[in-house]
């Protein structure tokens, strides 16, 4: 049973970071595509950086060098590191998994998923 469990989220000003950390388990270890999304109010999920089991690393055209996914194996942690962000980077995250190769940033190719933790970037 895949288990995914957001944390990090919160308020901060524009400019400002925040850290989200995803814990998993119950997943394939040996073959997976991990991935941050976002979905603000009214507007379709979209995908902001996915990382391979062998750390490869893709992002949404809109991070612009901002955001920094990274994954701790030891302890079955995916981190996404916020920077600089902006009032348009504001809604919810969700951490996600498929226990196959990374294929795109596409939410469709995502299977499981976390709960979501709020961010809000005020101005």
């Amino acid at each position: 049973q895949v288990h995914l469990v957001e944390s990090g989220g919160g308020t901060v000003q524009a400019g400002g970071s925040l850290r989200l950390s995803c814990a998993a388990s119950g997943y394939e270890y040996r073959r997976y595509c991990m991935g941050w999304f976002r979905q603000a109010p009214g507007k379709e999920r979209e995908g902001v950086a996915i990382i391979s089991v062998r750390g490869w690393k893709m992002y949404g055209d809109f991070v612009k060098g901002r955001f920094t996914i990274s994954q701790d194996n030891t302890k079955n942690i995916v981190s996404l590191q916020l920077n600089r962000l902006d009032p348009d980077d504001t809604g919810i995250y969700y951490c996600a998994y498929r226990p196959e190769l990374c294929n795109g940033l596409a939410p469709t190719a995502f299977g499981y998923w976390g709960q979501g933790t709020q961010v809000t970037v005020s101005s």
